[in-house]
């Protein structure tokens, strides 16, 4: 598509049909944040924000998001699989840390040995546990699993390996440990919309965690796709400006 702004106007052209919009308006920007998405995808503009001293590899909007979510949850447990450098078990042991309850579980297979030296010193550190492993290996399941007590409300966010088979396998591990009224998330949807762009990979376009989730949402009518309400909202707008396009799945029952 062919964007044309001019600030004199007031106006965004779109070339392709020749429609014109009102710059300041709802539809151009929503136009102008998905191409903002994909060129600061593109920068690596997620890669420059740190969490209680933790790089924390999120998009803004998407971290803030996940803060209402949690707020809004209080789970008991939250499951991350994908640690890297911490920033997001940092961030969420952090807000649970502030509702005076849960824990944060991190998986991955492999943690290395700078970052878990770092998120052991955290001051969150007794709130976090890791656990080393492929996240869909039975015994790594295992492990996760006796870490959950019954009644306790879970979250799940799948951050690790983004190929749409292994999230798919991912989704059928821990689906089931999702408490009814909370979420499992398949993150880093946005690779299906940045297969062309210089850092993207064509495969992408099918091979992703969105294509991942939407082909689980058909098998598991339990689920449905979110995303979570905004419990805050005076503006037209409806949209979120997300990395994570198709990712999160309501647990029905």
């Amino acid at each position: 598509m062919r964007l044309v702004i001019d600030t004199e106007t007031r106006s965004l052209k779109l070339g392709d049909s020749g429609t014109e919009l009102d710059l300041f308006g709802k539809e151009a920007f929503e136009l102008l944040s998905d191409l903002w998405l994909r060129t600061s995808w593109n920068q690596k503009y997620s890669y420059t924000f740190t969490w209680l001293g933790r790089p924390f590899i999120q998009h803004p909007e998407d971290m803030i998001r996940l803060q209402e979510i949690v707020y809004a949850l209080k789970p008991d447990v939250i499951i991350e699989t994908g640690v890297a450098h911490g920033g997001s078990l940092v961030f969420n042991a952090s807000v649970l840390h502030a509702l005076g309850k849960g824990r944060v579980v991190g998986v991955d297979i492999e943690i290395r040995p700078h970052n878990r030296a770092a998120i052991e010193a955290h001051p969150l550190a007794s709130m976090i546990t890791l656990i080393e492993g492929n996240a869909v290996a039975p015994d790594v399941v295992a492990q996760v699993k006796a870490l959950v007590e019954p009644g306790d409300v879970v979250l799940v966010l799948l951050d690790s390996d983004h190929s749409r088979a292994h999230v798919a396998a991912e989704l059928e591990a821990y689906g089931p440990l999702v408490s009814v009224g909370s979420y499992i998330a398949a993150t880093d949807g946005i690779m299906r919309d940045v297969h062309d762009v210089p850092r993207g990979k064509p495969h992408w376009i099918t091979d992703n965690p969105a294509t991942a989730a939407n082909e689980f949402l058909a098998r598991h009518p339990e689920f449905e796709m979110g995303p979570p309400p905004w419990p805050f909202n005076e503006s037209d707008l409806d949209k979120p400006i997300t990395a994570h396009p198709d990712a999160w799945l309501k647990r029905l029952r």
